[in-house]
């Protein structure tokens, strides 16, 4: 066995993949915080639908990424015991699964106004929110498929290209957001559908720029030869992994968005600071997912070549690092609450100090769980990294939606405490996932037989 890392050591293998990644899911976030930056300065109406639309689009890109997520673990696995042949199977695989499950779910954008009424949604919002989720509903199949390759790339430690694409996707994005969305220089004024039709482009461009990449970098994989021929062994293992950890992720996302739908039965100021609050909270969790990533790649190492001592020390070094940046995090929520949230509303909106005050209070909560949040997303990925994907997908659906939403619905409207009461639900959720997930890779996984 080749000597022991000491925690130093674990530490700086650890930051080396994590702060790119982190940058690069920083980046990714911009991509989409421009939409909501820019569709704030548009009208308040039009930044409610596209907070809606999104967290549409997003809830089903997420449970289908669960098979792109599963690439990082499988390729790192496969990275620690020398075995090259299930890095070219994995991916391909998980991109046959995002094809064809990208597809089959575009149906559901053209019912989405019809949906968002149903679950309490005012109509005027949602009929500003439908065409621009028939738009974005064709950038799932591009947008699955980057996934796939920045999990490819990253679990290869290769993470400047996944950096450097993802910074050139966030320019490209705003470059067309300011053309389509304002109609500037000619182009039409198209508002949110403006910034669909802009995402969508931008997730082609970039998957195209990453399959290209991969071709030229990675050529012993020969990622795109026989690309049509089947392969039904990996097929079923990264199904038998994706699935689990799509729905985990769903069962997160879900729970966000469950939020989103209750702020939006208290009054559209609600919702509107409810969306920047949830936009501020995720540029700090895209630090987190970061140092999630390298977490991943590091466990699925250490697990590859079966040594245990290794998985819990550069563990143990993540576990660290998260707490440190929830802790830097929640202080600057708690001191700059107010200039943060007016970034993301025009000064002459007559609503503009209404969603400042709701927006404060909310950030209170947000600096609280902080801690949770990163704490969970950490243990999560610790998991992914030893192949252990079914179980946490319990642990995660009766923690956020058996703890967490109900909480959220009682303290919001039974207690009446409104949005405040919505958000010590989340809360409660995510620190609830951060225990029993946490209790799950120490206690039970983090053991490897010899």
């Amino acid at each position: 066995m080749d000597q022991q890392k000491t925690y130093g050591q674990h530490a700086r293998a650890v930051m080396l993949l994590a702060l790119p990644l982190a940058g690069s899911q920083l980046a990714q976030f911009a991509v989409h915080m421009t939409d909501v930056i820019m569709m704030g300065w548009y009208g308040l109406d039009e930044l409610a639908a596209l907070v809606l639309g999104s967290g549409f689009w997003f809830i089903i890109f997420i449970m289908l990424a669960g098979f792109a997520f599963a690439v990082m673990p499988l390729v790192a696995n496969a990275a620690g015991a020398g075995d090259t042949t299930v890095v070219r199977r994995a991916t391909r695989m998980a991109l046959w699964l995002s094809a064809l499950t990208g597809i089959l779910v575009y149906p559901l954008f053209g019912y989405s106004d019809d949906l968002l009424i149903a679950l309490g949604q005012k109509p005027e919002i949602a009929a500003i929110a439908r065409p621009y989720l028939a738009v974005t509903g064709f950038e799932m199949l591009p947008a699955l498929g980057v996934t796939v390759l920045r999990s490819y790339f990253s679990a290869l430690e290769r993470t400047r290209v996944v950096l450097i694409s993802t910074v050139l996707a966030v320019i490209l994005n705003a470059f067309l957001n300011y053309l389509l969305i304002f109609g500037t220089f000619g182009f039409p004024e198209l508002g949110v559908v403006g910034a669909g039709i802009a995402s969508l482009i931008v997730a082609i461009v970039t998957f195209a720029g990453l399959a290209w990449y991969a071709t030229r970098a990675t050529p012993e994989n020969a990622l795109f030869r026989n690309v049509l021929k089947p392969d039904w062994d990996m097929f079923r293992t990264v199904l038998r992994l994706g699935v689990p950890i799509g729905l985990t992720a769903l069962a997160e996302v879900g729970l966000f968005n469950a939020a989103a739908l209750m702020m939006g039965w208290i009054s559209t100021v609600a919702l509107a600071a409810h969306g920047i609050a949830l936009q501020l909270s995720a540029v700090a969790f895209m630090i987190q997912i970061g140092l999630s990533n390298a977490a991943t790649i590091r466990a699925g190492n250490a697990y590859g070549s079966r040594d245990e001592a290794e998985l819990r020390r550069g563990a143990l070094v993540v576990v660290v690092l998260s707490l440190v940046m929830a802790a830097v995090t929640c202080a600057v929520f708690l001191l700059a609450a107010k200039p943060l949230i007016g970034l993301f509303i025009a000064p002459d909106e007559p609503a503009r100090d209404a969603v400042l005050a709701t927006g404060a209070t909310l950030m209170v909560f947000a600096a609280m769980f902080q801690f949770s949040d990163g704490g969970q997303v950490t243990a999560l990925s610790l998991l992914r990294g030893v192949q252990d994907t079914a179980v946490p997908m319990w642990l995660a659906g009766i923690s956020y939606w058996l703890i967490g939403l109900p909480t959220a619905y009682v303290a919001g409207f039974v207690f009446d405490w409104g949005g405040s009461g919505v958000w010590i639900g989340l809360l409660v959720g995510l620190t609830a996932a951060w225990i029993v997930m946490s209790w799950r890779f120490w206690v039970v996984k983090a053991r490897i037989p010899t």
